[in-house]
C-alpha cells in the first residue's frame, strides 16, 4: 500500500531529532509554567504542537518522497513548510516554553549572550532590521519568486544541498514573516496595516500561480523530461494542480488570519478590549 511503502517515508535523522526535541522541550516547559492551564494555553500547544506535524509531513513523508516526482506535491511541501507551519508554531508563543526547561546556569549566560552581549551586537542589530516589517516582506516573498524561477528550480531537484537550502529559507523568511501576521507579542503592524501587509503577501502567491496555471507548456524542465508521473498526469496537468495547490490551499491561513485582523480593525468597544486582554502575553521564562 502507498503508506504503507519504506521508500515512501524518507525519514531523515536530524530534521526528525529537532521536531522531536522541540515537542519534548515544549511540553515540559509548559508543565514548568507558573501561569495555569486554560482554554487560550491548550490552544497554543495544540497549534504549537500542529506546525510541528505538519513539518513532519513535509519533510519525513510521502509529500517529500513524491516531490521530486510530482510537481504538486512539491508545491504541496513548500506550502506545508511556508505557509502552514510557521503561523501555527508562532501563535504556540514558543520561545518561554522551549528554553524555560534548560538548566538555569546555561539559560542565564545563553540570554546575557543572545540578547544583551556586545560579542553579537552586530548580528543581533542586523537581525531586528531583517526582522522588520518591510524587509521580513521583501525576503519571504522575493525568496519564495526567486526559488520558483526555472533555473534554480531545476537546481533544487537534482542537487540535495540546494534542495535543503531552499527549504532552510523558506521555513526561516516565513517566520519572520508571519511573525508581523500574528498579533502576538509586542505587534510593530497596526491591525489596519496588517490587513495591508497580508492582502500584499496574498496577491504574491496569487501571481505565482496564475503564472504557473496559465503557462501553454511546462516550466520546468526536470518534471517535463520525466517518462512516467504518478497518477497518470501529464507535465502540464500536474503544473496545473501544482498551481491550484498554490492557489487555494495556500490561501487559507492568509484568509484566517486577514479574518481576524479586518475583525480587530473594524470592531470598537468592549469586543476590542477583549481581544486585547485575550491575547496579551501570559507567560514569562
Amino acid at each position: 500500500m502507498f503508506l504503507l511503502r519504506a521508500s515512501n517515508w524518507p525519514i531523515t535523522c536530524w530534521p526528525l531529532s529537532a521536531i522531536v526535541a522541540a515537542g519534548v522541550l515544549y511540553y515540559l516547559g509548559g508543565r514548568l509554567s507558573a501561569t495555569p492551564s486554560d482554554a487560550l494555553k491548550r490552544w497554543r500547544g495544540a497549534s504549537f504542537y500542529a506546525g510541528l506535524f505538519l513539518l513532519f509531513l513535509a519533510i519525513d513523508s510521502p509529500v517529500d518522497a513524491y516531490s521530486d516526482r510530482l510537481f504538486a506535491m512539491h508545491m504541496t511541501q513548500h506550502v506545508l513548510l511556508a505557509i502552514f507551519a510557521p503561523p501555527l508554531l508562532l501563535y504556540g508563543r514558543p520561545w518561554p516554553r522551549l528554553v524555560r526547561p534548560l538548566p538555569l546556569g546555561f539559560r542565564r549566560p545563553l540570554a546575557r549572550t543572545t540578547l544583551a552581549g556586545e560579542t553579537l551586537s552586530a548580528p543581533r542589530a542586523a537581525f531586528r532590521f531583517l526582522a522588520a516589517p518591510l524587509p521580513a516582506f521583501a525576503l519571504f516573498n522575493g525568496n519564495l519568486l526567486l526559488w520558483h524561477l526555472p533555473a534554480l528550480y531545476d537546481l533544487t531537484l537534482s542537487d540535495g544541498l540546494v534542495h535543503d537550502l531552499e527549504h532552510a529559507l523558506f521555513f526561516s523568511t516565513a517566520l519572520l514573516f508571519w511573525r508581523h501576521m500574528l498579533p502576538t507579542g509586542r505587534p510593530q503592524l497596526s491591525d489596519g496595516a496588517r490587513v495591508a501587509y497580508g492582502t500584499a503577501g496574498l496577491l504574491v502567491g496569487w501571481l505565482l500561480a496564475v503564472v504557473l496555471g496559465v503557462a501553454p507548456d511546462p516550466v520546468y524542465n526536470a518534471y517535463a523530461s520525466l517518462s512516467h508521473r504518478p497518477l497518470g498526469l501529464s507535465a502540464l496537468a500536474d503544473q496545473q494542480l501544482a498551481a491550484g495547490v498554490m492557489w487555494v490551499p495556500g490561501s487559507i491561513p492568509y484568509t484566517i488570519v486577514l479574518f481576524v485582523a479586518t475583525f480587530r480593525w473594524l470592531d470598537t468597544g468592549r469586543a476590542k478590549d477583549r481581544w486585547h486582554t485575550d491575547l496579551r502575553p501570559r507567560e514569562t521564562p
